[in-house]
């Protein structure tokens, strides 16, 4: 139970927030006859550690305040930044696009090839695309789990001057296991691609550039794993059910 403070402890309480005052800026000298005595702040502090003592519940009130404003304002920046970046995220026109090129809704998926999680839910992303003929999914190239992952990065990308980014993504996306650069190289050879003319389009500048630019666009945006998905004005982080994302997708195309 919660106790309140009798009028006297009430008194000392708010000569407390005089004494916060005094001790973050100095008290100009003609005021120096309010300022609390060194035994009157002894029995201010004794009182609300008492308090404190007596109703921990409090501090538990004060920490779920504290977060709840904390998040408050980590979703509001978010938004900001979601807007702020609009035009990078949904239009970017180095990053590649599944579905219907001029969908009236745009999907957007930041994933790792090496990513457990992207994996489990690429067939969903693939389902929906097929399900609805409007959807435009724009692939985002985040590696973050090792050498491996930019090196199959890298090679998805390259494969974009043989047309086969979509062939590579989804056989890359399919591998059971680990990858390595051999593993890469044997998966790109078994779609088709034209392996000397990948390795050297991997070399361009404009490949690690566009992995940069999807780098600090997630750093914008606060993404630190994979899968995360954007859809109209939300952020979805992790393996976001297929229902879900159907729902998110009909909300965005409500919105317009």
């Amino acid at each position: 139970m919660i106790r309140l403070l009798s009028p006297s402890r009430r008194t000392l309480a708010a000569a407390a927030v005089a004494l916060a005052a005094a001790v973050a800026a100095p008290v100009p000298a003609a005021h120096a006859a309010d300022a609390l005595s060194a035994a009157q702040a002894d029995q201010v502090r004794d009182i609300v550690r008492q308090y404190l003592i007596e109703n921990p519940e409090v501090l538990v009130e004060a920490m779920q305040a504290l977060e709840a404003k904390q998040q408050a304002a980590a979703e509001q920046a978010q938004q900001d930044a979601l807007k702020t970046h609009a035009e990078q995220i949904f239009r970017d026109p180095g990053s590649p696009v599944f579905g219907n090129p001029d969908g009236d809704v745009t999907l957007v998926e930041f994933f790792d090839y090496q990513c457990g999680y992207c994996k489990a839910v690429h067939p969903s992303v693939l389902k929906a695309i097929g399900e609805d003929k409007g959807l435009r999914v724009v692939m985002k190239e985040f590696p973050i789990l090792g050498p491996a992952s930019v090196y199959a990065s890298r090679a998805a990308l390259a494969s974009r001057e043989q047309g086969k980014y979509e062939a590579l993504h989804n056989a890359l996306m399919s591998h059971d296991g680990k990858l390595d650069e051999a593993t890469v190289d044997r998966i790109a050879g078994k779609v088709g691609l034209d392996m000397e003319k990948l390795k050297k389009d991997m070399a361009a500048p404009a490949v690690d550039d566009q992995i940069g630019v999807t780098m600090a666009l997630a750093r914008a945006l606060g993404i630190r794993g994979t899968p995360a998905f954007v859809v109209g004005d939300t952020l979805l982080p992790g393996a976001v059910p297929l229902e879900r994302l159907k729902q998110e997708i009909a909300k965005a195309r409500e919105a317009g």
